[in-house]
């Protein structure tokens, strides 16, 4: 079982996010920047491409074996699927279409969304935009822990199960420590997910379903990709929470390694974040960053100073919707 983790809460702070004063000196000094922002024009067809691709998958897995299906959902489908929330991720701050085309950039998150078996897209939007807006914010920011999950998970057993289960965590969360009311996106969202559910289940069975919904949770879970969720803001050394990871699994994630300079700048797509670390390079290159999300996943669960209470949090003012 292994010892208790020795944080027994939060990382309490009392100052703002780094990552706004930050923005405002690179734009000062490398104020090209800028002409990065804006839509990425070949994302729409990447997505397309893999949606695709998993309605072909779901057509080809049919009549197999219930071990094969959960085999191609971990191994392949799953990290499609992932790859695709990654996705949802850089549509909800409007690089498929751009900020002109905000709704389009909504419709389109819900196509991307098919695949995941789930509806997913309009809620991730609605609360992401908390996540930057009050990095760490005290029942604002539904990406940090409860103090349950704190206090319960805290052996490299319990960690073990805790990252198993984080995808319910992960979508259950926000209902506890801030819910919101439905909006009727969300709504079109989830009509939308489950008649392409009824109609793939109507076509070629349960299977193909099973495949898309277990490689989702699978993936989300104990998986190479999903090393990222800890790494973006688990704090690894005292008075850092945020990290980048410069590796090659940004290839399937949209960059999403590229975290530091995401907070930094979110209106950029991802496929440009490595320009940024390349113009602001002294910003970066000194600062902390992870290797691998393998590493990440095992120093997660086997060091005793590592668990759900290693982030950082503040109390966060609200601020006026316009």
């Amino acid at each position: 079982m292994g010892n208790r983790v020795t944080r027994e809460d939060f990382e309490w702070v009392y100052t703002e996010q780094p990552h706004t004063q930050r923005r405002k000196e690179i734009l000062a000094k490398y104020p090209e920047i800028k002409t990065l922002m804006g839509p990425d024009p070949h994302l729409k067809w990447i997505v397309s491409g893999m949606v695709f691709v998993q309605f072909l998958a779901c057509y080809l897995v049919k009549d197999l074996s219930w071990k094969w299906i959960f085999f191609w959902a971990y191994a392949f489908g799953g990290c499609i699927n992932h790859s695709l929330s990654l996705a949802i991720h850089d549509i909800s701050h409007n690089v498929a279409f751009g900020n002109k085309q905000a709704k389009w950039n909504r419709w389109f998150a819900v196509f991307a969304n098919l695949p995941i078996g789930v509806p997913y897209s309009a809620s991730f939007k609605k609360y992401h935009i908390d996540h930057h807006r009050y990095l760490g914010g005290d029942s604002l920011d539904v990406d940090i822990p409860t103090d349950f999950e704190g206090w319960f998970f805290c052996t490299p057993l319990r960690k073990l199960l805790w990252l198993f289960l984080q995808p319910l965590f992960y979508s259950l969360r926000p209902l506890y420590v801030n819910p919101k009311a439905i909006t009727r996106m969300e709504i079109f969202n989830a009509l939308v997910q489950f008649s392409i559910d009824l109609i793939i289940y109507y076509l070629w069975g349960l299977k193909p379903i099973v495949y898309l919904i277990a490689g989702t949770i699978l993936c989300m879970g104990i998986h190479p990709i999903s090393g990222h969720f800890i790494a973006e803001h688990y704090m690894f050394l005292k008075g850092y929470e945020t990290y980048s990871y410069y590796g090659p699994l940004n290839w399937l994630t949209f960059n999403v390694g590229y975290h530091m300079e995401h907070h930094d700048f979110p209106s950029i797509p991802g496929c440009r974040l490595p320009m940024v670390k390349k113009i602001a390079a002294e910003y970066y290159d000194n600062l902390p960053h992870h290797q691998s999300w393998i590493r990440v996943l095992w120093d997660f669960v086997f060091d005793d100073t590592i668990g759900p209470y290693s982030r950082v949090k503040r109390i966060c003012k609200l601020v006026k919707e316009s």
